[in-house]
């Protein structure tokens, strides 16, 4: 298995840093504390990208090798679509990862923010024949925006790529089937509320389900439920985001050096 992606042989750029580089380092650095804080941990694996404003398409990723409760927005990575580094850094780029998350940024213009999680329950209800059952709360918030896409192994090989592009479509979340949740947003916010969304309904699903039969949602509700859902607000979205930054801005600010 190719664990580590290193990019191609070329000089590392002499970058400076931008005030729009070091907002987004901040605040992908606090999403990573606040996956920690919910649980949304795998160990050092998994990952969760944030293109940098500016002309190239240019984002930052976790270090392999480190747990999310010791990112800080110092040790993020720059890379270009290709995974090569932007500077210089001591850590590997995770090649399943890069594959993924280039993939999206590359392909679809509105990507801003990819998010991946190996959640107990998020993978089961992706182990289901079924996928995600529209029988609460929330899965009735993404009714009709869930994509899927088929395991096809470690996500490390290139040609995937067009086949996972072509299972996201224009849907903002996805369930890898037998694997994982993903989602991506045109913000760090957006991308976050909606990950929360679907794992929400994972959770709800698979405690509902080992309790007896399920109550089927009478199919004209979805249209409003979809309209009036969190995820699909802006405003909602970034307030949540901060309630839970600042969350972790109490327990623990180290991630902002």
């Amino acid at each position: 298995m190719t664990i580590y992606h290193q990019g191609t042989a070329r000089a590392v750029r002499k970058l400076p840093m931008s005030k729009a580089e070091r907002e987004a380092r901040i605040q992908l650095a606090a999403c990573y504390r606040i996956f920690n804080h919910l649980g949304w941990v795998e160990m050092i694996f998994n990952h969760i990208t944030l293109r940098v404003p500016g002309p190239e398409k240019l984002f930052l990723i976790n270090p392999f090798g480190l747990h999310y409760s010791e990112i800080t927005a110092s040790s993020l990575i720059l890379i270009d679509l290709e995974g090569n580094p932007q500077r210089e850094t001591r850590w590997p780029v995770n090649r399943a990862g890069f594959v993924i998350h280039s993939t999206l940024h590359g392909a679809i213009a509105e990507v801003n923010c990819v998010m991946h999680t190996h959640t107990t329950t998020g993978m089961a209800v992706a182990c289901l024949k079924e996928g995600l059952s529209p029988t609460n709360f929330y899965a009735a918030q993404l009714q009709g925006g869930v994509a899927y896409h088929d395991f096809e192994g470690i996500t490390v090989e290139d040609d995937e790529r067009r086949r996972l592009v072509a299972s996201v479509g224009s849907k903002r979340a996805l369930i890898l089937r037998n694997h994982g949740l993903l989602a991506w947003g045109a913000s760090l916010p957006e991308a976050f509320l909606t990950l929360w969304t679907l794992q929400r309904a994972c959770d709800v699903q698979i405690a509902s389900s080992s309790a007896g039969d399920l109550n089927p949602i009478r199919p004209e509700v979805f249209a409003q439920t979809v309209r009036e859902s969190g995820p699909g607000e802006k405003r909602t979205c970034e307030d949540v985001f901060a309630a839970m930054q600042r969350i972790v801005d109490a327990k623990d600010p180290s991630y902002r050096v």
